[in-house]
């Protein structure tokens, strides 16, 4: 059983890659929005703002493809059990296909449900509805770079999966510069970017996963990955993180939405706060995965005391981090919003509200961690039950206190929803300890 040494040693291994390779994603929606929001009117921000919302709820609703292979994949490895640790991934991606090819043919319903429960500008909406025409198509790739992620993270291959992030970031960034400063092709141009990137990154993390595969397990059989106790298991696991994630993304179209009402300039501010909660989750997420992959071995070992130990090494590192990111909003907050966007109102309303932001990192890490946790348990159904709570919690709070305080009273909502989050998750722990040895 490794100390307590060893034990932190081995979690920034893990967590280090992921928290890079986490911060390049934020990086590009801040080009995103910073090349846009460097353009003549706020509507611009707000139409990728909502149209990257639209698309928070149709990719990050199929998360679970992500989370539930690397709790699957992780306890396989832990198990000793090479042949499932394929399967595990071979699923997932079929799960993917099948999954982002409905994204596309059904787009056009997708498209007149959701701007017809958004609430915009006409402008804000034309803008968005652009952005979503064009980056629907990367659907299928992004969702089984899902499926390839998990099972690198479930591998414990971190620095694999930085590798394959920093490409499809990188792809998509330097194209998002070319195809709108030089090309001019505007919101077409970063959608388009975004396409192109995605399908990059499949063909990199396949090679990747080809590479990595254990070479003494055999490759599993049709009969294999289509058993019917073992898609019973994934299902019941996705179907109540689909559910979770549903939730959460509720939450946020719920503040954003919120946040449209309050005026096309708030919208605009908060779409800039949104950069910075990105960059503060993904950060976090670093420490959350290295937590998945480590919880989910301590399962398939049943070892109660390296759940033990990997639920507090994560979290003391998760921590110190989510105190560094504060520090860096309240101090370098002013800087990071004038670097984003030069219109001077958008500015002007996003300094009013920087202190809420600059909590967020310390608000949101607890339960950010035991997501993690439960993730690499794959005990679906309590993060489910915890997040429908926070979520009617959240909307039964928020309606009041934005009637009464505006935009203070929606991050105050927020707020609480963050630390409620985290309170019901604990509760459930020790259901997780339950059957395990020493």
């Amino acid at each position: 059983m490794p100390n307590e040494t060893t034990m932190n040693r081995r979690v920034w291994k893990l967590a280090w890659p992921v928290v890079l390779s986490n911060l390049t994603i934020p990086f590009v929606g801040a080009v995103d929005t910073a090349v846009v929001g460097h353009l003549d009117a706020a509507f611009y921000i707000g139409g990728v703002a909502l149209g990257t919302l639209l698309f928070d709820y149709i990719y990050w609703g199929f998360g679970f493809l992500r989370m539930g292979t690397t709790g699957f994949v992780a306890q396989a490895k832990g198990a000793g059990d090479g042949t499932e640790v394929i399967a595990s991934l071979g699923r997932a991606l079929i799960l993917g296909l099948i999954f982002g090819g409905s994204c596309i043919l059904l787009s056009a319903p997708i498209e007149e449900t959701a701007f017809a429960l958004l609430e915009g500008s006409a402008e804000v909406e034309e803008a968005a509805r652009t952005y979503f025409a064009i980056r629907v198509w990367a659907a299928p790739a992004a969702l089984c770079n899902f499926s390839l992620l998990g099972w690198l993270f479930g591998m414990q291959a971190m620095r694999a999966g930085l590798v394959q992030q920093l490409l499809i970031n990188s792809v998509n960034v330097a194209l998002n510069l070319y195809f709108v400063l030089v090309l001019d092709w505007g919101i077409e141009g970063v959608a388009l970017a975004t396409v192109i990137a995605q399908y990059a990154g499949l063909a990199v993390g396949a090679a990747i996963v080809w590479r990595l595969a254990p070479r003494d397990a055999r490759v599993p059989t049709l009969r294999e990955l289509t058993d019917f106790r073992r898609l019973k298991a994934i299902m019941a696991v996705n179907r109540d993180i689909f559910l979770r994630t549903l939730a959460v993304l509720t939450a946020g179209a719920f503040f954003m939405n919120e946040s449209a009402k309050l005026g096309d300039t708030v919208l605009a501010a908060n779409a800039v706060f949104g950069v910075f909660k990105s960059f503060a989750g993904y950060g976090l997420d670093g420490y959350a995965h290295a937590a998945e992959a480590l919880v989910g071995e301590a399962i398939g070992r049943r070892s109660r005391s390296r759940l033990r130990e990997a639920v507090i090494a994560t979290t003391k590192g998760a921590g110190v981090l989510a105190l560094l990111i504060a520090g860096i909003f309240w101090f370098g907050g002013g800087l990071i919003v004038n670097t984003i966007t030069s219109i001077e109102t958008v500015r002007e309303t996003a300094r009013v509200y920087l202190p809420w932001v600059a909590a967020f990192p310390v608000l949101a890490v607890w339960s950010f961690q035991l997501d993690g946790v439960f993730i690499g348990a794959t005990r679906g159904q309590e993060m489910r039950n915890s997040m429908i709570f926070c979520l009617v919690l959240f909307v039964i709070a928020a309606i009041p206190l934005v009637a009464q305080f505006g935009n203070h009273g929606l991050w105050a909502g927020y707020s609480l929803f963050l630390l409620v989050r985290a309170v019901t998750l604990l509760g459930y722990y020790p259901r997780l300890e339950r059957g395990l040895a020493d």
